[in-house]
């Protein structure tokens, strides 16, 4: 018999889902372009469609974080690393999660979303959804992992105040980028500790979280998980499910207990039984 899969996508699922992340290369030689398994052969909506433009060094091209993968075991191209990748902006995310005083108890903020404003904007502006189209003139909402939040830019992060911000999939692109190509990596043993501090930073918020969660048991209200990536989310399903289930059968005793109060006090107090009555009768 085998056993059931826990409820909810699985961690190698959540992996599996990251490679589609665009990532930036640069070929090392010329490739022509490839015919990749698109998204009308499949009838769903995917802004990554079509075939692969060729390959001409040393031009960069944004693909695939699979294909960019086995393009770098092949020593045909080298993988550009994102900006929130470099060790500047992971400690920079790293002091914001442990020092900054609005983020004690909350994530760092994620990276906007199309349409919607700058952190330093948010405050004064509304947000509005951007919708996009396909070559067919169907429209759809990007969301990850199709969105450009893991290419390289010319900078590791805004010189006009932005801060550096941690994309959905911010764990398992940078697991796989330090494990593939490390070498492109400025400073992977660095990065790969800073990655670490802020898996343990974060893990530990989302453990201490229990007022949060009790408030969402007794209440029903949901929990805020702004900010927090997709493996981390996988991760504390099974704890985050297992708490709350908890708390509401807790909660659900005291209110029971409760209701029994006010019925006795309602009745004057008397605490009757059955055998009680039968005694009387007799």
């Amino acid at each position: 018999m085998a056993f059931p899969l826990p409820r909810g996508i699985t961690p190698p699922e959540i992996s599996f889902l990251a490679e589609m992340e665009m990532v930036t290369i640069v070929p090392r030689q010329r490739l022509e372009g490839l015919e990749l398994l698109g998204a009308s052969s499949l009838h769903i909506i995917s802004p990554i469609r079509g075939p692969v433009e060729p390959l001409i060094p040393p031009r960069r091209t944004s693909v695939p974080l699979w294909l960019a993968s086995l393009l770098k075991r092949q020593r045909r191209a080298n993988i550009l690393p994102p900006p929130w990748l470099h060790p500047e902006s992971l400690s920079l995310i790293l002091d914001i999660e442990t020092q900054h005083a609005d983020y004690q108890h909350a994530f760092s903020p994620p990276p906007p979303l199309p349409g919607q404003p700058k952190l330093r904007d948010r405050g004064t502006q509304r947000p509005t959804a951007r919708p996009q189209y396909t070559p067919e003139g169907q429209r759809y909402y990007a969301t990850p992992p199709f969105l450009p939040q893991n290419v390289a830019q010319d900078q590791a992060y805004d010189d006009g105040g932005e801060p550096p911000t941690l994309p959905f999939h911010w764990l398992e692109v940078g697991t796989m980028l330090l494990d593939v190509a490390s070498d492109d990596v400025i400073e992977p043993d660095q990065t790969r500790r800073l990655l670490k501090e802020l898996r343990e930073v974060r893990s530990a918020k989302i453990r201490s979280g229990v007022e949060v969660l009790d408030n969402a048991a007794v209440a029903g209200d949901g929990v805020a998980l702004t900010g927090v990536g997709a493996m981390e989310i996988g991760e504390g399903r099974g704890f985050i499910g297992g708490v709350v289930d908890g708390l509401r059968r807790i909660g659900a005793s005291k209110e029971q207990a409760r209701r029994e109060q006010l019925a006795e006090a309602a009745n004057g107090g008397y605490d009757a039984t059955q055998d009680d009555y039968d005694e009387m009768e007799f």
